[in-house]
């Protein structure tokens, strides 16, 4: 069994990359605490004691051998950590009172003990690899876009479990998209909104957050990936409506018409996975009179004035007005949160 085990623990170094003396130390550790149940008992005094074992592992030998440490006596209180001096020299004739000795656990029941130590060991072993492994990959995906497919939706919570290249994930209810109707087989883009260093099971996902949009971007347009064209703002109300600000750092380069690509093709593919949200692609301007006015867009604004840094007064002629302040004053507020400005809107 030993001669198969280490043989096992060394495919694991090479396919899993878990080092041969990690597990060995794993093991070492799992026969300690096997043999400590299996040979602990009371005392006199009816009192649980926990008995001395020495586990010796050889690499190179592929052997591993358990001891049992008791203490010479003439007479015994603990059976369990003491020897009987007459007892003690039927294996070293020379011993004396207040000695240790250590007597080899018998191969028999070490075996018996040793085979499901190693066993739950390589199990473990597996688990926390494929974990790490996991958890690698996942942290390296961090503000970045992947694509999954719907297995499960909880009919109670409908939380949706999605199945990964590395492993399950769950897409809570609250990160799904107002009103999108999620089905099982479906595949779908999500969002690593974040990743904690030491838990797999705290990789968050989404398809509400601003950064799912600001990441569907770089995908569809190569100018964005490039940097030649900067997202500024986003401004979002998940399932409803988009705001994002963009500037070119090129002067050849038009920032909106790259985000809309030819014949409207890039944006299109942004708004597929956006379950029909709909997007308003404006120019970003260091001019915050101007950028206002772009933030109200699809309305025509008659003029912007800035009262304070962060105020503006909009005039808008009374056609405009509802278009301008928008449904439940939505485009309103998203211009408000995408521009950082307190914005009034009035006629004229």
């Amino acid at each position: 069994m030993n001669n198969e085990f280490f043989l096992a623990l060394e495919e694991l170094e090479k396919k899993q990359g878990i080092p041969v003396e990690v597990m060995l130390k794993k093991t070492e550790e799992a026969l300690l605490k096997a043999c400590q149940k299996e040979y602990g008992g009371k005392n006199a005094a009816g009192q649980y004691s926990e008995p001395r074992i020495e586990i010796n592992i050889d690499r190179e030998k592929h052997d591993i051998k358990a001891f049992l440490v008791k203490t010479v006596v003439n007479e015994i209180d603990d059976p369990v950590t003491q020897i009987l001096l007459a007892d003690a020299r039927e294996h070293n004739k020379r011993i004396s009172v207040g000695k240790e000795i250590r007597t080899e656990i018998k191969t028999k029941n070490l075996h018996r003990i040793s085979a499901k130590a190693a066993r739950d060991v390589i199990i473990q072993g597996i688990r926390e690899a494929e974990k790490e492994n996991a958890r690698r990959e996942f942290e390296n995906k961090q503000e970045e876009i992947i694509t999954a497919t719907v297995v499960r939706i909880d009919r109670d919570t409908k939380d949706a479990e999605l199945n990964t290249d590395n492993g399950i994930l769950v897409l809570p209810a609250a990160e799904q998209i107002p009103g999108e109707d999620l089905s099982v087989g479906m595949k779908i883009k999500v969002y690593f909104r974040k990743v904690n260093r030491r838990d797999r099971a705290d990789v968050r996902i989404s398809r509400t957050d601003t950064g799912f949009v600001k990441c569907l971007f770089k995908l569809q347009v190569p100018e964005i990936e490039a940097g030649t064209v900067v997202i500024k703002n986003i401004a979002r109300e998940a399932g409803s409506r988009t705001k994002i600000s963009v500037y070119s750092t090129d002067e050849t380069v038009e920032a909106v018409g790259s985000c809309v690509g030819p014949k409207g093709m890039r944006i299109a593919a942004i708004l597929d996975d956006l379950a029909g949200e709909k997007v308003d692609i404006v120019d970003y301007s260091e001019d915050m009179a101007e950028y206002v006015r772009a933030a109200l867009a699809p309305a025509n604004i008659v003029s912007v004035d800035m009262l304070e840094e962060r105020s503006a007064h909009v005039v808008v002629s009374p056609d405009q007005l509802s278009l301008a302040i928008g449904k439940e004053g939505q485009n309103a507020r998203l211009a408000a949160k995408l521009t950082s400005c307190k914005v009034d809107i009035k006629t004229e």
